[in-house]
């Protein structure tokens, strides 16, 4: 993934106004070409053994998993968060990740998120893994986020919370 694509994805994470996610049984598996074990460089934590395969829902109808609980210091709206993340459709297929070959993970305010993305890591706390199911509403609703976002699509990440700032 060009650094500049993240860069204009993760930008493009800043909601929008605002399908029902369908729930997945587990993370999605990494693209084919993060695979390669002689050049994967990073890859997603272990989840908790216990780990819920049940979505929760919220008030404003994201859903959500912890996959990995952590008792570290939880985020508030205006923090800023260091993570690593993967971001899928509901069909599986990729459209942005930090992991593999780079490996690099992102900083950024979560009051510059899509409004999924700001209340889902608000429910973790540094070392935490969270799955989120984040519809459109809580997306790029109707709009989308051409050319990587179509419009009203369910997005699907798994979210590792480094530091919060």
């Amino acid at each position: 993934m060009n650094r500049f694509f993240l860069f204009a994805v993760l930008i493009g994470l800043i909601g929008c106004d605002g399908s029902t996610p369908k729930p997945a049984d587990a993370p999605k598996a990494p693209p084919q070409e993060l695979i390669d074990k002689d050049r994967i460089k990073v890859v997603p934590g272990p989840s908790d053994p216990d780990a819920s395969q049940e979505f929760s829902t919220t008030e404003s109808g994201l859903k959500y998993r912890i996959l990995r609980r952590s008792e570290g210091k939880k985020p508030t709206a205006e923090d800023s968060v260091r993570v690593h993340y993967r971001g899928t459709f509901d069909d599986g297929k990729f459209f942005d990740t930090t992991y593999g070959k780079t490996g690099s993970a992102v900083e950024f305010p979560l009051s510059k998120v899509v409004k999924g993305w700001s209340e889902g890591l608000q429910l973790i706390g540094e070392g935490g893994m969270i799955e989120l199911e984040v519809p459109p509403e809580l997306g790029y609703g109707k709009d989308g986020y051409s050319p990587a976002i179509p419009p009203n699509a369910t997005l699907h990440f798994l979210v590792e919370l480094l530091n919060v700032k």
